[in-house]
């Protein structure tokens, strides 16, 4: 398996991964690459439904469309990962959160190459995190319990080569921090 070194930012909702991923792909003049922003491309390629997805939104709320989408974005990591090089990755808060162990090691596998997944977070307390969060972001609020999800499931730190905790941090320093983990700054 060839090594690939390209930045793959991972976290909860509100860690900072697209402002992070911005400030990489200026620094380093290398093109950003936002899951969520091409998701449904993917998504569509092996059927999803968005008017399901609305009707489950609406009618279970945001954790039953997460869970909908769970083989979608399995699916969303490998395909990203297999259609773009010499990028920044910054990567949507659900991607790499598997309940089901066979999407898990689906994405372990798409990430297996990559020695520079990133982790980023504000603080090692789980509660810390998401009040910090909070404070900057108000998605994160309103998702708070698909949130805690993602901050205390095990899923990222599994998948991280590396985790940045950023708490009193500028974006700036934080993207520093992110270079010198990989050996680029």
């Amino acid at each position: 398996m060839t090594e690939r070194d390209e930045i793959i930012l991972i976290g909860p909702i509100g860690a900072g991964k697209s402002t992070i991923g911005e400030l990489l792909a200026v620094r380093l003049g290398l093109p950003q690459v936002s899951l969520d922003d091409i998701r449904f491309d993917y998504f569509r390629e092996i059927g999803y439904d968005e008017e399901y997805g609305r009707r489950l939104r609406a009618e279970q709320g945001f954790p039953a469309l997460v869970a909908y989408w769970k083989p979608f974005e399995a699916y969303a990591v490998e395909r990203v990962l297999a259609d773009h090089r010499d990028c920044v990755f910054d990567f949507g808060a659900g991607y790499t959160v598997h309940e089901d162990a066979a999407l898990f090691e689906r994405v372990r596998d798409a990430l297996a190459p990559f020695r520079n997944v990133v982790l980023l977070l504000p603080d090692p307390d789980v509660e810390t995190s998401q009040a910090i969060m909070e404070s900057y972001d108000p998605y994160v609020a309103r998702d708070r319990e698909i949130n805690l999800h993602f901050l205390s499931h095990p899923s990222n730190r599994l998948l991280a080569r590396h985790v940045i905790y950023w708490r009193g941090l500028s974006p700036e320093q934080t993207c520093d921090r992110v270079l010198a983990a990989a050996g680029l700054g």
